[in-house]
């Protein structure tokens, strides 16, 4: 990688700051040419380490905006989705987990960051580890991470936000000649979704130990549901070598930057929401079986009406859910035998339910469990007094599919997520910035089980995500960014610090 001789001069100038001897002619005189890429913990006493940064030094670590909105947008070229405008940006993203236009992020993301001086390590899942040295390599790096992957109908934010800020970060870093204490990575998770692959953070789970390799491997696609995950990742070259465990690839904290996925920021009107941990949810899938019957030749006392059934059931989920301050939502629903002047003798649908709260998540199933049976049986647990719609009974088969208890992150990544919010924003930062907690699951749920872990999020348009027309500002885009960087750098120093004083590695992950 060639250093343009500006960035050169600019961060001599900042390290001068430190060094004041030093002058940009005299180290051009050393030998040392002005475009040459720097050699992590090798490099001329001109670099700067993080354990000796102000907090001026910080401020001069900065985004560079239109870099990484380049990025960005130029990996959305793979997995274009729906245009919603006339702008060259303003289209969604159809990325499904290990297809075609996922391999070629994949390719971007392994060859940028080996351009960037990075040891890329792919496992099993083929989640991607990309390591940029520090000074003390005996130890786990300090990671940020996300996903490339997207929702069949998704945007161009959620998830690649949060690789493409990592990469930024990496950029920022070599650009400034700063040198980490301990390496510090980006990994790119695979599967975030669940979109294509039935299982939400199921790389993640497999690296945390949460789900077997052989059950993610064996997983099939939703449609037309053919292929495994194991054949997808061979197929496209990222069925990696080394184990998915975090015992092969340890982290010793992990942050990332998201998307709100809601409209709390913006209705707030804040800039950066300080994520302390993530809401219980639970995935189960209904089957329905009734009777397939002529819609004409069939009336209504002699039906085993599954759409009819399986409706009711949707409805009290969301009945449930508004007396226990919870959320209830089916995304999925597919009948047979798929005729219109058929009854509908079997429906499978997804109930998706969550509350910040365990226990609350554990009533919902509770009841779940209770009154979908008598609904199947025709009794009107609904109370909706509609009239002739008795029937004949029908079976009900409920399967929990996924399971994710509700989440504290680490006081240490909260607290570098705060201070760097407030730093970075200013005088007014108290107005500016909301503590939260996440309504939707990510990759840092499984993560945090094995190291430190935190959330930054920035505010979307109208809180809308799982959409082409989700949408974050630049502004806003590369404020995260900024928080994400100081974040990882205020981490570092932070692990430093608490070696020297109590003369041993706290964290020994």
């Amino acid at each position: 990688m060639a250093l343009p001789a500006s960035r050169f001069v600019s961060a001599l100038r900042i390290a001068g700051r430190r060094y004041p001897a030093l002058k940009v002619g005299a180290a051009c005189r050393s030998g040392f040419r002005c475009e040459q890429a720097r050699g992590f913990a090798t490099s001329p006493r001109w670099q700067i380490r993080t354990k000796e940064m102000n907090e001026d030094n910080l401020k001069d670590l900065k985004v560079n905006q239109g870099r990484l909105m380049e990025d960005l947008h130029y990996t959305c070229q793979w997995g274009t989705g729906e245009r919603w405008g006339d702008a060259p940006s303003e289209t969604g993203m159809s990325r499904l987990a290990l297809s075609d236009a996922d391999k070629s992020a994949r390719d971007w993301f392994v060859s940028t960051t080996e351009a960037l001086g990075c040891k890329v390590t792919v496992d099993a899942m083929g989640n991607i580890f990309a390591v940029r040295p520090g000074l003390r390599n005996d130890k786990p790096p300090t990671f940020v991470g996300s996903h490339l992957d997207t929702q069949p109908t998704g945007g161009r934010y959620d998830g690649i936000l949060g690789v493409t800020a990592g990469v930024e970060m990496l950029r920022v870093l070599a650009d400034n000649w700063t040198e980490t204490e301990y390496p510090v990575g980006v990994v790119n998770w695979t599967n975030e979704e669940g979109a294509r692959f039935p299982k939400s953070m199921i790389s993640s789970g497999v690296w945390a130990g949460d789900v077997p390799v052989e059950t993610a491997h064996n997983l099939r696609e939703v449609h037309p549901g053919t292929a495994t995950m194991a054949e997808e990742l061979k197929r496209i070259g990222y069925l990696g070598t080394t184990p998915a465990s975090h015992e092969a690839n340890p982290m010793a904290a992990h942050f990332e930057l998201h998307i709100e996925q809601g409209p709390l920021l913006e209705m707030s009107n804040k800039k950066i929401g300080v994520v302390t941990g993530v809401q219980a949810y639970k995935w189960f899938t209904v089957n329905v079986k009734g009777r397939d019957s002529h819609t004409g030749t069939t009336d209504l006392k002699s039906r085993a009406d599954a759409l009819l059934t399986a409706s009711k059931m949707i409805l009290h989920s969301h009945r449930l859910a508004t007396a226990n301050c919870a959320l209830a939502s089916t995304g999925i629903l597919n009948l047979k035998p798929g005729s219109t002047n058929t009854v509908p003798g079997s429906v499978t649908f997804s109930l998706d339910i969550r509350s910040p709260k365990d226990s609350t998540v554990a009533k919902m199933k509770e009841l779940i469990l209770q009154d979908f049976p008598k609904i199947a049986a025709g009794e009107d647990v609904l109370d909706s007094n509609l009239g002739c719609t008795g029937g004949l009974p029908l079976e009900v088969e409920i399967v929990e599919d996924f399971n994710s208890p509700a989440t504290t992150f680490h006081t240490d990544c909260i607290t570098s997520v705060r201070q760097s919010a407030h730093h970075i924003l200013g005088p007014n930062s108290h107005n500016l910035i909301m503590e939260m907690t996440s309504g939707a699951g990510h990759d840092s749920v499984y993560a945090s089980k094995h190291c430190p872990t935190s959330m930054i999020f920035v505010p979307c348009r109208e809180g809308v995500s799982h959409n082409p027309r989700e949408f974050c500002k630049e502004e806003d885009c590369a404020l995260g960014a900024q928080v994400l960087l100081q974040s990882v750098v205020r981490f570092d120093r932070m692990r430093d610090e608490r070696r020297v004083s109590w003369k041993q590695e706290p964290y020994t992950l």
